[in-house]
């Protein structure tokens, strides 16, 4: 079976779309030639009525429901819910956002009332195929993680998460120096009492624990990361019965976790989970959450976005917000956002709004044969970097070369071959 896909990155909508904006049609007949168009939704959808949660994802996001409406008119057909702003607004957020999915008959994974419902597989029937969606979210706090029901409670609401484990190596005169550090400041007092009386297990051999951090000899210092097991488990269960469900399965994850100190870079857990998807049956993954492009990679013949980047950036754009938000960066409780903002952004000059790479992403188009990539085309926009907050944001094809060219780059160590010109990934 021949099946066509179309996905885009994370949508930071918080603004009711205008209409149809110059550029607007190109753009949407470009998305509807897929039979799946993907989106990452990373807002919650409704009015602010609520309590705003201890932790947010960097902002605390609400978009009005009825801006699922505008979403669709791009072309949309299918998304995920499921990221670092998912529990902006605890529980009762997450439940209604889902609700104003659900009523929008809007199909949707990622994120449910209970970690059954939200690792479950999303369904879209088109004419083009049956196709499955299965989220899965790196990076959030860990109340934000969904529980499992049993005979006795009911399950947890939020989202389908990876847990990852970080061990970071250093040889063994830096693991010496760090066993000092650590008895010296007692900083592992109480685990060590646990320890000894046997509720926490011993330390391997060659590891030092430093209050949460875990570090390991090794022949050169280096960092390890990987996906709980557990976690990974659970995603391969879920593409395992979408194998008997759909003809084609798309495994989205969002992780802002960098595998250096370039934001560019995935994170080496990021690489392995994604390989480990395509190996146990998914056909592509998409990955969102850093707001800029990371790699493009095929993997045995499936497409593999490290990071699309963003289709819409509106993280000014928040009208209020908790008083946890303006105590978190030293602002009095009564200024306006725009104060907030700019002491933030310190007048402007850090942060998402001032890099011109998170207003530059890629929407790519493919077609696949019995699950096998036979067309890449990556289709370059651009969301008006330089304009005013109120013009800003909103997404247009990108009629030059240079996002192409970046991505290129950076996508070449892993394989990959792009066409800057036309924006075609030449396939082997």
């Amino acid at each position: 079976m021949r099946v066509k896909c179309v996905a885009a990155g994370d949508m930071l909508v918080q603004r009711r779309l205008p209409g149809a904006y110059e550029g607007f049609e190109a753009l949407s007949a470009y998305i509807r030639k897929g039979d799946f168009r993907f989106f990452n939704l990373e807002t919650t959808l409704h009015r602010q009525a609520l309590y705003g949660s201890q932790y947010n994802g960097g902002s605390y996001l609400a978009a009005d429901p009825n801006t699922i409406s505008d979403i669709r008119a791009f072309g949309f057909n299918i998304l995920s819910p499921n990221n670092n702003h998912s529990m902006d607004f605890s529980y009762e957020g997450l439940l209604k956002t889902r609700d104003n999915l659900l009523s929008s008959d809007f199909p949707f994974a990622g994120i449910g009332r209970n970690l059954d419902e939200a690792a479950a597989p999303a369904y879209l029937d088109t004419l083009g195929g049956r196709f499955a969606l299965i989220s899965a979210c790196s990076t959030f706090t860990p109340a934000a993680m969904a529980g499992r029901q049993n005979a006795r409670f009911p399950g947890r609401p939020g989202i389908n998460g990876l847990r990852v484990s970080e061990t970071l190596l250093v040889t063994q005169e830096q693991l010496s120096v760090l066993q000092e550090v650590a008895e010296g400041t007692m900083v592992n007092g109480r685990q060590d009492i646990m320890r000894r009386e046997g509720y926490l297990p011993p330390l391997p051999e060659g590891t030092v624990r430093m209050g949460t951090l875990n570090f390991q000899r090794a022949e050169k210092p280096g960092k390890h990361t990987e996906v709980v097991p557990e976690d990974v488990q659970r995603v391969k269960r879920a593409i395992y019965e979408a194998q008997e469900q759909a003809d084609y399965i798309v495994v989205s994850v969002h992780s802002h976790e960098v595998g250096g100190i370039d934001k560019e870079e995935p994170a080496a857990f990021l690489v392995d989970f994604a390989h480990q998807c395509i190996d146990a049956g998914a056909h592509a993954v998409v990955g969102t959450g850093p707001h800029l492009l990371r790699p493009v990679e095929i993997y045995k013949g499936c497409p593999i976005f490290y990071s699309l980047g963003d289709f819409v950036l509106q993280n000014e754009n928040i009208q209020m917000a908790p008083a946890d938000m303006f105590s978190d960066y030293g602002v009095p409780e009564d200024s306006t956002m725009r104060d907030m903002f700019a002491t933030r952004s310190k007048n402007h000059t850090r942060g998402l709004q001032s890099d011109h790479r998170m207003f530059e992403s890629v929407v790519p188009y493919w077609e696949a044969e019995d699950g096998k990539l036979t067309y890449l085309k990556l289709l370059p926009i651009e969301l008006g970097f330089g304009l005013p907050r109120s013009r800003n944001g909103w997404p247009r094809i990108c009629h030059t070369a240079y996002i192409l060219e970046r991505l290129q780059k950076m996508s070449a160590p892993y394989g990959t071959e792009i066409d800057a010109e036309t924006g075609e990934v030449r396939l082997r």
